[in-house]
């Protein structure tokens, strides 16, 4: 399924080009369209883990860099029965972690340095099988997809620039702006194809990966707390791929439209749930 939604989300990517592409630019435009279009989906396949790394900020590490971080990953991974991904680290203060890339073989799992020194040793361990179950249900691939397209979108305007035909051959002056107001509304379409459902699932698969619930809960109950208090720079784009909303502390606005996470105390209810049956 997540593979039918990715094909679908890069159909609609394609599709939206060509259509402003054709509006604008007519036939010329179609053109240029159908070429960056075409370029867009497949960088957005190869390389928007890279690019979602980037959005964040983070940078791989070694094992020589990170030896706790690292070898906690390790161990989890291995309980997960998954290959080892790649480690990242985003010197950000706000504690959240997220995970990226097309399969496991070509994971990432990333934190903050905010996670890493304020978070107690059990609570990061069951962050960070929270982001091994993502990767171990698949839900990488559809989500580095939908915030590398979001990202995307706001090229838009450039193409549309710089693409169209000019004013004499019949052009249309005012379809830069055009783009500027639909792009934030396509990239809200597209990050809410990201299903809240996936986090649910992963807080289950991340409770059974540690063996025990209550770290993930009594972790998401602090991070949530402390992505209120602490704001985090990063595209809106970016945001759903976080554990928790890390742009909480900006409040409504654009931040809010990117908003794909399920309320935090439903999460924990459902954690304690599972804890309480054990």
């Amino acid at each position: 399924m997540n593979n039918v939604k990715t094909f679908a989300l890069m159909a609609g990517l394609m599709a939206l080009f060509l259509a402003i592409g054709q509006l604008i630019g007519g036939s010329q435009g179609l053109i240029m369209a159908l070429v960056v279009g075409s370029a867009m989906n497949f960088i957005m396949y190869f390389f928007s883990d890279k690019m979602v790394l980037r959005m964040y900020g983070a940078r791989v590490v070694s094992e020589r860099e990170a030896p706790e971080l690292y070898q906690m990953v390790d161990r989890l991974r291995q309980r997960a029965g998954l290959p080892m991904p790649v480690v990242a680290v985003t010197d950000q203060d706000q504690p959240n972690a997220f995970a990226t890339g097309r399969s496991p073989e070509k994971a990432v799992v990333a934190v903050t340095t905010g996670l890493l020194r304020m978070m107690p040793r059990d609570e990061i361990e069951g962050v960070i099988a929270h982001e091994l179950a993502h990767i171990k249900n698949r839900d990488m691939l559809i989500s580095t997809v939908a915030a590398g397209i979001a990202g995307a979108i706001g090229y838009l305007p450039w193409l549309l620039a710089f693409g169209g035909r000019d004013d004499e051959e019949g052009g249309h002056p005012i379809g830069g702006l055009v783009a500027m107001v639909l792009g934030p509304i396509a990239a809200m379409i597209i990050q809410m194809a990201v299903s809240r459902q996936r986090e649910f699932e992963a807080d289950r698969v991340g409770a059974e990966i540690l063996g025990r619930p209550l770290p993930l809960a009594n972790a998401l109950r602090r991070l949530d707390a402390l992505a209120h208090q602490i704001p985090m720079h990063v595209p809106p784009a970016a945001a759903p791929l976080a554990q928790v909303n890390p742009l909480a502390a900006m409040g409504g606005g654009m931040a809010s439209w990117f908003s794909t996470h399920p309320p935090t105390e439903q999460r924990v209810a459902k954690l304690m749930a599972l804890a309480g049956g054990r």
